[in-house]
C-alpha cells in the first residue's frame, strides 16, 4: 500500500519538475530569438555605405575595394 503512494508522489513531483524545466527552456529559447530578431532589424536599417565602412573598419576589404564600392554606391 505504501508503495503506491511512493509512486504517485514520485510521478507528481516528476511531472512538476518537467513542467518547470520546460518553462525555463522555453523562456531561454524565446529570449534568444528576440535578441536575434532585434539584431537583424538593426542591420536592415543600415544603408550600404555604412555597411562598407564597417567592413573596411573590420579589415574585411582593402582601401581600394572600399573606394571602388563607395564610388559605385554614390553614382
Amino acid at each position: 500500500m505504501f508503495q503506491n503512494f511512493f509512486w504517485m508522489d514520485f510521478w507528481n513531483h516528476g511531472i512538476f519538475w518537467m513542467v518547470i524545466i520546460g518553462l525555463i527552456v522555453w523562456l531561454i529559447v524565446r529570449g534568444s530569438n528576440r535578441s536575434y530578431t532585434n539584431h537583424n532589424m538593426h542591420r536592415e536599417k543600415e544603408n550600404p555605405l555604412d555597411i562598407i565602412k564597417l567592413r573596411y573598419a573590420k579589415g574585411e576589404i582593402t582601401k581600394e575595394e572600399y573606394e571602388t564600392m563607395k564610388k559605385d554606391i554614390q553614382s
